[in-house]
């Protein structure tokens, strides 16, 4: 089989990932590889894509290779695959799969993004492999990258594929004029609406100026397409200690005094290829200068997206989980896809409540899971990840179970009792609640604070 190995890191033929194709390749002369360094060589084919062009269609199977980054893959494979479906190269029928390594944080997202728009060209696509970073270096992790090649080569032969979503209905497209009357502006609090609003892209340059409208404070607009990023991140972790990126162009002091000073952050970005357009990745991937820290936990978040949200499930789950793994009160997310005038009115005012109120809730499973990932990674990586290590020591986040030793003692006690059989009989339906009754007090000291609201309460 001709195989087209597309290397989207920015590393090139020193990429941890494409060390698994080579892996393969070297075990399988039976089949013919093609490796291109298409995340290095991406200006070389904005350029000229003829010669990917031509790669592209002799190949019988595309294999993706790159790195996840900051929940999908890097900036690089996102311009790649707008270049493809510009370029309008038929791969209808070809098959697709893909290998990834990363530590596990969000790799599921990063899959189905290249999964959905691998539907939109009409290929065939087969389940990838999601290693860990040290994975080829461990039997086990060879063992399972040759188990993934025989899968595969399975799957195309019996046509073993994965199922394509359910794609969003036709619906005519019109441009929403704005409605909402301004509302009056209180001072005290810095709003940034963070876009990559295109000059044509009328129907989200209307939704922005009515949020503003609406929105009880002053906001300004920071517009990423203005901004003369020189690349996408490098994956070089030169900024693992100094906190600078190796990039020139200014963007880590830029995001730090033009953005992250702000109360409240409003994304804004049109749906394209099952994200935005690949302007808005650039900027995700380079606040990597950031490390693993979450610098602006607690600062409330809101979107402004046109598009066919509801029908892009794997999009939600990434608005939800940057959310939730940064610590940020997600407002809401208003769209063109149906009464936009009040979602915008009503995510104006859920914005300015979060910001009244300094709202916060407990993470759920993105967030909880999210952060432990980082948790362990920066306390192994210590030594070389400096800034992020001091950043999670002074904000309690190596929270090991192990250090819980109160709690821990207290379960020993609690089964060395219940192992007596005499404690047995005499606990035997009364364990619940002797649990619930510290969340008896917590409740009646909420109704007398209420029924004795001059009275200091506990």
């Amino acid at each position: 089989m001709k195989i087209l190995v597309l290397n989207a890191s920015p590393k090139g033929k020193n990429s941890t990932t494409v060390h698994t194709a080579l892996y393969l390749q070297a075990l399988h002369p039976e089949h013919s590889f093609t490796v291109l360094p298409v995340g290095q060589a991406l200006k070389r084919y904005e350029k000229d894509f003829a010669p990917l062009r031509a790669a592209l269609e002799q190949a019988e199977l595309l294999l993706f290779c790159y790195p996840v980054y900051t929940f999908i893959a890097p900036y690089q494979l996102h311009r790649l695959i707008e270049l493809i479906k510009a370029d309008g190269v038929d791969l209808s029928g070809k098959f697709a799969s893909q290998i990834t390594t990363s530590k596990h944080f969000y790799d599921v997202t990063a899959h189905r993004y290249v999964e959905e728009n691998c539907f939109d060209l009409g290929m065939h696509v087969v389940r990838g492999l999601s290693a860990d970073m040290d994975d080829l270096l461990t039997k086990q992790g060879q063992r399972e990258a040759r188990n993934f090649f025989a899968q595969l080569m399975f799957s195309c032969r019996h046509g073993l594929f994965v199922t394509p979503p359910v794609p969003a209905p036709q619906r005519e497209k019109t441009v929403y004029q704005p409605s909402l009357p301004t509302a009056a502006k209180h001072k005290g609090k810095d709003v940034v609406i963070v876009t990559n609003c295109a000059p044509e892209d009328q129907n989200l340059q209307n939704m922005i100026s009515d949020f503003r409208a609406a929105l009880p404070f002053e906001s300004r607009v920071v517009n990423l397409r203005e901004f003369p990023f020189s690349g996408g991140c490098l994956g070089c972790f030169g900024c693992a200690i100094t906190g600078k990126c190796v990039h020139k162009d200014g963007f880590d002091t830029f995001l730090r005094t033009q953005i992250q000073t702000a109360d409240a952050f409003v994304y804004a970005f049109t749906i394209s290829d099952h994200y935005t357009h690949s302007s808005f990745k650039c900027f995700d991937d380079r606040q990597f200068c950031n490390g693993h820290r979450t610098v602006t936990h607690g600062t409330p978040i809101a979107y402004l997206i046109s598009g066919d949200y509801q029908y892009e499930s794997n999009l939600r789950m990434i608005v939800e989980a940057r959310s939730e793994v940064g610590g940020n009160y997600l407002c809401g997310v208003a769209t063109d896809e149906g009464d936009t005038a009040a979602g915008l009115q009503t995510l104006a005012r859920a914005l300015a409540f979060a910001l009244g109120k300094k709202l916060s809730r407990p993470a759920n499973f993105y967030g909880v899971g999210g952060m432990k990932i980082f948790r362990d990674l920066i306390y192994v990586m210590r030594g070389m990840m400096k800034a992020d290590h001091k950043f999670y020591k002074a904000n309690g986040i190596y929270d090991f179970p192990q250090k819980q030793k109160k709690r821990i003692l207290q379960m020993k006690l609690v089964g060395a009792m219940l192992a007596v059989p005499a404690v047995q009989k005499k606990m035997k339906g009364q364990m619940s609640q002797y649990i619930i009754g510290p969340y008896q007090n917590v409740v009646a000291q909420a109704a007398a604070s209420v029924s004795h609201p001059k009275e200091k309460q506990p």
